[in-house]
């Protein structure tokens, strides 16, 4: 009897172990295989410029004395006083546009940041405080809205309109020419888009650094690619200028505000809101000199487990879940194939959690078979192929992160993405979690929130 109920049980472990491998591979071979084509669209992609003897911009080809442009620089605020000051401070001294003001967002009911800005305000004249008329937290969207009404008001009553608008958050480092560079691309582009490099911090090198590794890859490869095959841009929130008339037009189209207050992920869809206009959205990697650093923005990025979790959930939830029943789809398959590759984070994180459970199956069903003395079932032939397809194209994988990571950060930080990627999938399993427990309660009529993290300024501010 007892040696039935063994039997019965060891039958159990091994169908599980290989009906949970199997789903796990083919998940990670079709994954892989996108990712693969993306990869095989840079190389294409690098191969053209080449040919052609494309070169990377520099700043010098954004020249001070021809800027026209008159440029709103955005940043909505909600419980930030801890960076805001700083930032703004950092910004009005690296900023060497000559015609821009910074307009500053608070809630009424948070006081310390009305402090903040209220002092750097006091100080310099290019600064703008603006309160919402609702208290906070609302959406960053909102606040945003209040901005753009403000811009606007500024604009009519003293008789010269902005050009454009700059987006930015509270902790941003910006960089000294980016102005100069939206000035320049908007005059053939409605919406400009810069590299957004997160900064290594010391003391969370295992989980602020994983986000190193996904913007190193994002904006270096993916990016890149996206506006090569010609789809609609996503923005990034900052480092990211848009021109007003194209603003207007979305704030026609929308009831009379740019930024829709219902979303989680404003600039997510406000990129793609471009793109479904007829507008024309460019990413641009520009140079300080021919072989210097990039033009881009950085920024410290959460450093403890629960706030990347929870800042991860915030993305998911907004475009992978409730992205997909507000901005659908569009016309073309490489609009298709990019959307559903923003979309496919929630889809894949069921294989993973499946991949780790058929390696703990696997892992009991060897030792069972070890303590019994008997073989373990042998794996197929087709799926050894599989296997084997998928642990090359996770080695490609490797090499590739590694490669983007060392050409933005250097050979130490590529070393520890490798590692990182551990980091990355342990946030990504909880943080999904989060976002259809957020997903459900917002289908449910619960109402959006600003669900932000807290931040920190660098003392030491990057060349």
């Amino acid at each position: 009897m007892l040696g039935a109920i063994m039997d019965a049980a060891v039958a159990w472990i091994d169908g599980i172990a290989r009906e949970t491998m199997l789903f796990a591979a083919v998940g990670f071979l079709i994954g892989g295989l996108d990712d693969l084509a993306v990869d095989a669209a840079y190389l294409v992609r690098a191969i053209r410029r080449r040919w052609r003897g494309s070169t990377v911009p520099v700043m010098a080809d954004f020249p001070l004395a021809t800027c026209t442009g008159r440029i709103a620089v955005l940043v909505p605020a909600w419980d930030e006083a801890a960076v805001i000051g700083a930032m703004m401070r950092a910004t009005l001294g690296r900023f060497d546009h000559p015609d821009w003001r910074l307009y500053a967002g608070a809630y009424p009911n948070d006081a310390a940041t009305i402090a903040a800005i209220g002092a750097v305000a006091a100080e310099d004249g290019r600064v703008r405080m603006v309160l919402t008329p609702r208290p906070g937290p609302t959406t960053k969207a909102d606040c945003l809205n209040a901005l753009w009404r403000a811009v606007l008001a500024d604009g009519a009553a003293e008789g010269r309109a902005f050009t454009a608008i700059v987006l930015h958050d509270a902790e941003d480092v910006v960089h000294p020419g980016e102005l100069r560079l939206y000035d320049h691309m908007l005059r053939h582009a409605d919406a400009v888009q810069i590299p957004v490099l997160p900064l290594p911090d010391p003391a969370s090198r295992w989980v602020s650094g994983h986000y190193i590794d996904e913007f190193a890859e994002s904006h270096g490869r993916q990016l890149p690619v996206r506006h090569a095959l010609g789809a609609g841009l996503p923005f990034a929130g900052v480092g990211c200028a848009i021109s007003i008339a194209m603003l207007a037009r979305i704030a026609v189209a929308r009831g009379g505000v740019p930024f829709d207050e219902a979303s989680l992920t404003e600039d997510y869809e406000l990129g793609l809101t471009v793109r479904a206009l007829g507008g024309r959205g460019v990413f641009v990697h520009a140079r300080e000199t021919p072989q210097g650093p990039p033009v881009a923005v950085r920024a410290y990025f959460p450093a403890t487990l629960a706030t990347a979790i929870r800042q991860k959930a915030r993305w998911m939830t907004g475009i992978a879940l409730a992205g997909w029943d507000r901005t659908g789809w569009h016309r073309g398959w490489r609009d298709h194939w990019m959307r559903m590759r923003d979309r496919r984070t929630i889809l894949a994180i069921p294989v993973l959690a499946i991949a780790y459970v058929a390696l703990l199956a696997w892992g009991l069903d060897e030792a069972v078979h070890w303590w019994r003395g008997s073989e373990p079932a042998a794996i197929d032939g087709d799926m050894l192929w599989m296997l084997y397809a998928n642990v090359a194209l996770f080695l490609w994988r490797m090499a590739v992160r590694f490669g983007m990571v060392r050409r933005a950060y250097g050979r130490r930080e590529a070393l520890r993405s490798i590692p990182r990627v551990f980091v990355s999938n342990f946030v990504a399993l909880f943080a999904a979690r989060r976002a259809v427990v957020r997903y459900a309660a917002l289908l449910r009529g619960q109402p959006v929130r600003w669900d932000k993290t807290a931040h920190h300024f660098p003392t030491d501010l990057p060349a």
